[in-house]
Parts: C-alpha cells; sequence; structure tokens
C-alpha cells in the first residue's frame, strides 16, 4: 500500500482571473436605484431593462436586478442583509463620504474608524438592508 494520494487534474475553474459584476438581487428597484445613483453617485452604465440596471465601479460592474430576471429566488426577507459590499478609497475620503451620507440623510451604522487592521472604515445601509462599507487603508 501506497499513501500517495491520486493525481488532481487542474481545474477549470483556476483560469478565474477577477470578479467581473456583482448583482444585487433588490425588493425595491425605485429606492434602490435613487441610492446607488443619487447617494453613492454610481455611474450608469445601461439600462437593459426596469429590471435590471448596470453600474461602473473601476474595471467592475455593479448591477441591480429583480431575482426573476435571472431566477426565480424569492427575495431576502426584510431586515436581513444579503450581502456586504466594501468599496476602496484613500484615507481623507472615508471622512468625506461619511459627511455626505449623514447629509443625504443616511444612517451610519459606524462612523469612521481606524481598526487594529489597518482599515479606516465606515458602514452603513443601503434601502434593501445589505451592509455597505467605505474603507481605506491606512
Amino acid at each position: 500500500m501506497t499513501n500517495e494520494q491520486p493525481s488532481r487534474a487542474r481545474s477549470p475553474f483556476s483560469a478565474i482571473r477577477a470578479i467581473d459584476y456583482t448583482v444585487i438581487f433588490v425588493r425595491d428597484m425605485d429606492a434602490m436605484r435613487r441610492f446607488y445613483e443619487d447617494v453613492l453617485a454610481l455611474s450608469l452604465l445601461r439600462e437593459l431593462s426596469p429590471n435590471w440596471i448596470e453600474y461602473g465601479i473601476g474595471s467592475n460592474t455593479l448591477a441591480l436586478a429583480r431575482p426573476s430576471r435571472t431566477a426565480a429566488d424569492v427575495p431576502t426577507p426584510v431586515g436581513s442583509a444579503s450581502l456586504q459590499l466594501a468599496f476602496k478609497v484613500s484615507p481623507a475620503e472615508v471622512d468625506a463620504c461619511a459627511e455626505e451620507l449623514v447629509r443625504q440623510g443616511v444612517t451610519l451604522l459606524s462612523p469612521p474608524t481606524n481598526q487594529p487592521f489597518g482599515h479606516r472604515t465606515l458602514f452603513f445601509r443601503d434601502p434593501d438592508g445589505n451592509l455597505l462599507e467605505i474603507f481605506a487603508e491606512i
């Protein structure tokens, strides 16, 4: 008997190099669209339909979609975040973002805070309750 492990074939998934786009399945498209366009001031890339809207963030795309667009999943229950997104900025911009969020009437879950792991963070929620973070490396 030998202790050798069978050789594993190289997975085709090892070709993945980046996350190209992220989809947020929304409960309230109008509120989410206003938030991402007016509060976060994201650049609209394209609107494929009233059920699918895309924003450009650097080399990535953030899409808002109604679940029926790609799957028949029921929306996440109210009061439950379905995801957390972290948006990277410079250290000074963390505080500027916090001021703008407060000016826009967004409740901060955590004000700008220097974390022991080397990030300055700010946490808040979008209209559907998803957890959003603005952070900078410090």
